[in-house]
């Protein structure tokens, strides 16, 4: 693999779903189809098919080839893509998709990270951003761009197990409403979470987490601070769909304070979560019984918005 003009083509033809699957993330049919699209376009590259790869870009797609000049619509992208097939045997993709936003009914734009291994050469690690355009009812690729990443792929991945977390959140009764947002911070490195706790028509209790992974320990930890000066951290672990975060904290009066924080994931839209083992200044408290978390605009997934 020699430079970036090179790399962007690489990109630009070899993306392969791996991670998080379009079940887990996706909320929409179309994000569901674009998912698939991306998948189909990386089995055609992977087996240095030409002709089908070329087929996946849109009559209006360009890129630069190898030469840096510009190829545009199928039919130019071909022979580029045959003559890069002939001349790079073997190379092959891993690449992981973190977000698709629907800008519109016929237009998308989706972000992912990418591992470029070719034989004999060291591996790549890239992120990557492609528009796509729908033309005749399918999902076409329009443009790619491609920058090398700052993050370690392998740090983006763990914290990527958790991208179906991402979205707008709200568990409400006739007590007290609970409303979470999730986000990935720009370089992937972490997710970044918010909270507010209502209880009638007053706000409780408001508070921010941030979750990554620690390479060292192994594993994902997040810490969490609150608007009554309280403060804590959690060490992650997985067991299927189910995530146990181990929480100690410190209250804002001083006191010592600790639980067991259950995540279970029941599809695209909803969570359950529950709080065991809870424990403030040396004294246990009851549980808080498992409760239903669903997405805000689950019933409307097009005009959703995840960043």
């Amino acid at each position: 693999m020699t430079g970036r003009v090179v790399l962007c083509l690489i990109i630009s033809a070899i993306l392969t779903v791996s991670g998080v699957s379009a079940e887990t993330s996706g909320i929409s049919q179309d994000e569901t189809a674009i998912r698939k699209a991306i998948a189909s376009y990386a089995e055609a590259y992977n087996r240095g098919d030409a002709s089908a790869a070329a087929l996946h870009w849109s009559k209006d797609g360009s890129y630069l080839t190898q030469t840096e000049e510009p190829a545009k619509g199928p039919e130019k992208i071909r022979p580029a893509l045959d003559k890069f097939f002939a001349e790079n045997k073997g190379i092959q993709v891993k690449a992981s998709i973190v977000d698709v936003q629907l800008q519109s009914p016929d237009r998308a734009m989706i972000e992912g990270f990418a591992l470029f291994q070719r034989p004999g050469e060291e591996n790549q690690e890239v992120l990557f951003t492609a528009t796509y355009v729908k033309e005749d009812k399918q999902w076409k690729l329009l443009k790619m761009e491609e920058e090398e990443s700052s993050v370690p792929l392998a740090t983006i991945a763990k914290v990527g197990e958790l991208e179906w977390l991402t979205g707008d959140w709200v568990d409400q009764d006739d007590a007290a409403s609970v409303e979470t947002t999730f986000r990935w911070t720009k370089d992937y490195a972490f997710i970044n979470g918010a909270f507010r706790v209502t209880v009638g028509d007053h706000v409780d209790i408001e508070g921010t987490q941030v979750i990554g992974w620690d390479p060292v320990a192994k594993r994902i930890r997040s810490w969490i601070f609150d608007t009554k000066a309280g403060f804590g951290e959690g060490e992650w672990s997985r067991s299927g769909n189910q995530w146990t975060v181990k929480v100690k904290s410190t209250l804002g009066t001083g006191q010592k304070a600790s639980s067991i924080n259950i995540y279970t994931y029941v599809d695209p839209n909803s969570f359950t979560w529950q709080s065991v083992s809870r424990e403030v200044a040396g004294e246990l408290l009851p549980d808080i019984d498992e409760v239903t978390v669903v997405r805000k605009n689950a019933q409307n997934p097009q005009v959703e918005s995840k960043k």
